[in-house]
């Protein structure tokens, strides 16, 4: 089956802030996933992308096995903006990224610009993840045992700054099993945030961000200023609205794949034409 660009939109899906180790060059993307140096190269003329075509890896990591067309008419249904922010990329998906990976790179995103960001992700894995056997400039990312090992001098000397300490936290919770991902893609949502945010530099939409696009938390509902913009100016949410449950109430249990569509669309500014 060929996968056309309202199934899946590689541009809107890998370049909407859920990823960081990600390239483009010309029309060829390039993502590197996990520990486990997983490598796809493609082409973005949509011939080039079949169900076939992809590795069970890959076709988990774009979540093909979801019905995002169903997700979107119940979404579309809710408000004429969020019909708005559907039609403006409807081939944006969920990735079921590497749960540590994820984590990892929304400590790094703290207060931090995407283009920043994937320029430290890449040199702490070329500095402490493991070389592909079978492509030596592909690195994987550095398990939290490497990084556990690191100093946070060695950290802050690829560009980490205040986030070198923030890493070294995550890395050793993650390691004492503090922190237990498969236990996190099943429990109570609150519980699961909760214990992130016991490590110091993980505070809640960090936490959020991990569940949702590391754990494939669906329920879950990052709030950062896009959000806040788009939930205050269109939905009249404020300071007081309990978010995690008001966003189930509208959405339902897959509440946050509509806030991916809010905001990619508010994002490219989707607010100014609302």
């Amino acid at each position: 089956m060929i996968i056309d660009k309202n199934t899946l939109s590689l541009e809107d899906t890998l370049f909407s802030g859920q990823c960081f180790r990600v390239f483009k060059e010309g029309d060829v993307y390039s993502v590197i996933s996990g520990v486990g140096k997983n490598a796809l190269k493609f082409s973005s003329s949509q011939s080039d992308l079949s169900t076939e075509s992809l590795s069970p890896y890959f076709s988990h990591f774009f979540d093909m096995e979801t019905d995002y067309q169903a997700l979107k008419e119940r979404f579309a249904g809710t408000s004429s903006v969020m019909k708005k922010a559907c039609d403006y990329a409807p081939g944006i998906r969920i990735l079921n990224q590497d749960p540590w990976e994820a984590l990892c790179s929304f400590v790094v995103s703290q207060n931090n610009n995407i283009k920043r960001i994937m320029g430290i992700i890449e040199r702490m894995c070329l500095a402490f993840g493991e070389v592909s056997e079978n492509d030596s400039s592909i690195h994987g990312f550095p398990t939290a045992e490497r990084l556990c090992e690191a100093t946070e001098e060695e950290l802050r000397e690829i560009g980490l700054g205040f986030r070198a300490l923030y890493i070294i936290n995550t890395a050793v919770a993650v390691r004492d099993g503090l922190i237990d991902f498969e236990r996190m893609k099943t429990a109570d949502i609150d519980e699961c945030r909760k214990t992130l945010m016991q490590v110091k530099g993980i505070g809640i939409k960090v936490a959020d961000c991990a569940l949702l696009f590391g754990c494939h938390r669906l329920d879950c509902y990052p709030m950062d200023v896009w959000m806040k913009r788009v939930m205050a100016e269109c939905y009249q949410w404020n300071e007081k609205t309990d978010c995690a449950k008001e966003a189930v109430s509208l959405f339902g249990p897959c509440a946050g794949v509509a806030q991916q569509y809010l905001f990619h669309w508010a994002r490219h500014g989707g607010l100014e034409d609302k």
